[in-house]
């Protein structure tokens, strides 16, 4: 099974950026020729939510509190899907997670790494 592995969460300032990473263990062009690779989020007391896609061709999609701020890109070469955060809120602040939907049915997902935007 294809594992998913994030990284890059951390403690920025109101404002500020960062750039998370999921690395695939397998081929994420392999995944997209049927699969849907996106970063979702969860905030405490709250439902996991979705962030950005990116299908097939590079197509994407973003939540409209994102638009703007957030970018999902990959590098296909080493099997990375990246968002990256700019302008960050406070709100945020929540666990990211690198999520696989599979066309068959179903959600592969990674571990999630913490993001806290806080003064």
């Amino acid at each position: 099974q294809v594992q998913l592995v994030e990284s890059g969460g951390g403690l920025v300032q109101p404002g500020g950026s960062l750039r998370l990473s999921c690395a695939a263990s397998e081929s994420i062009i392999m995944i997209f020729r049927e699969d849907v690779l996106g970063w979702y989020r969860q905030a405490p007391g709250k439902q996991r939510e979705l962030v950005a896609s990116m299908t097939k061709g590079g197509n994407t999609n973003y939540a409209d509190f994102v638009k703007g701020r957030f970018t999902i890109s990959r590098d296909s070469a080493n099997n990375i899907l990246y968002l990256q955060m700019n302008s960050l809120k406070p709100e945020d602040t929540a666990v990211y997670y690198c999520n696989r939907k599979f066309r068959r049915g179903g959600d592969s997902w990674g571990q999630g790494t913490q993001v806290t935007v806080s003064s």
